[in-house]
């Protein structure tokens, strides 16, 4: 036999002994593994519905949303029946309507009606995701209210979390919207609340992987949002700006991600009409 045949007949004579003791397959898995499960995801601050030229336009702001063709959606700066400057529509439900999404609405605040009987008035951060919501939580973490006339810094609500399942893996979405003001104090103490509150929640469902959107008013070397880049992954992209949506000078707009998320492309679509932002999108592959 010549020698490169017997030494086939050896490799094949090693593969099969390799496949009865159970080694072989185990190997292969161990090289290769399943393809991480993509997913597009998005963050956008919609500025209740108004353009950059502070004209309210629902449509117009569906058909920006529609062309980022995203999975999962971080919506911030939320109207909810909160008054004429949107029609006192449901914001969140109208656009998850058009778009054919789930929708998962967080407020930050909820006022009684300026009239008895009708819905209450409410402002806040959402999810739209064409996956099912397993399961939705609204945390607090600190803030200084916008709407006390001498506010103080204490916990309110505005900080949502969605559960989803994305082909197997389970995936815990938070958006968030940060403190505006210079003074960065404010924002300090909410990145903590928020690195406090998604380090317990990772820990509650196994496997879960992490997705943070956010408009965090902040650029990416702010020293306040640091401590946010030990657990997550700033998905970019470097350079991109978003705000203001006109003519862009800063990116204070987040997608940032978690161990076992993989960054493929990220992206600021060049949208200047729909909002005061403009949008983030990125595509990840979610690791088994």
């Amino acid at each position: 036999m010549p020698r490169r045949s017997r030494s086939a007949a050896r490799l094949v004579l090693s593969v099969a002994v390799l496949t009865l003791l159970g080694t072989a397959p185990a190997v292969a898995a161990e090289r290769h593994g399943p393809p991480p499960v993509p997913l597009r995801i998005a963050t956008y601050n919609i500025h209740a519905g108004a353009g950059a030229d502070n004209v309210f336009d629902l449509d117009r702001q569906a058909a920006a949303l529609r062309a980022l063709h995203a999975d999962v959606i971080g919506l911030q700066e939320v109207d909810v029946h909160w008054g004429a400057r949107s029609q006192d529509l449901d914001v969140a439900g109208e656009l998850a309507r058009r778009l054919g999404m789930r929708v998962s609405f967080a407020p930050i605040y909820s006022l009684d009606p300026v009239t008895a009987g009708e819905p209450r008035r409410e402002f806040g951060v959402a999810v739209l995701s064409r996956y099912p919501i397993r399961s939705a939580v609204n945390h607090e973490i600190t803030r200084l209210s916008t709407q006390d006339p001498n506010p103080v810094p204490a916990p309110a609500p505005g900080f949502g979390e969605v559960t989803l399942k994305v082909r197997g893996v389970p995936v815990q979405v938070f958006v968030t919207h940060l403190d505006y003001r210079a003074d960065p104090s404010v924002r300090v103490a909410q990145v903590a609340d928020t690195r406090r509150i998604m380090a317990a929640e990772r820990s509650s469902v196994r496997g879960a992987r992490q997705v943070l959107l956010g408009d965090f008013n902040a650029t990416p070397d702010a020293g306040e949002l640091s401590p946010l880049w030990q657990e997550l992954r700033d998905a970019g992209p470097v350079g991109g700006v978003t705000y203001p949506a006109d003519v862009p000078v800063k990116r204070i707009d987040y997608v940032a991600v978690g161990a076992g998320v993989d960054v493929r492309t990220a992206s600021v679509p060049a949208e200047p009409a729909a909002s005061d932002h403009r949008p983030v999108v990125a595509e990840v592959g979610l690791r088994r």
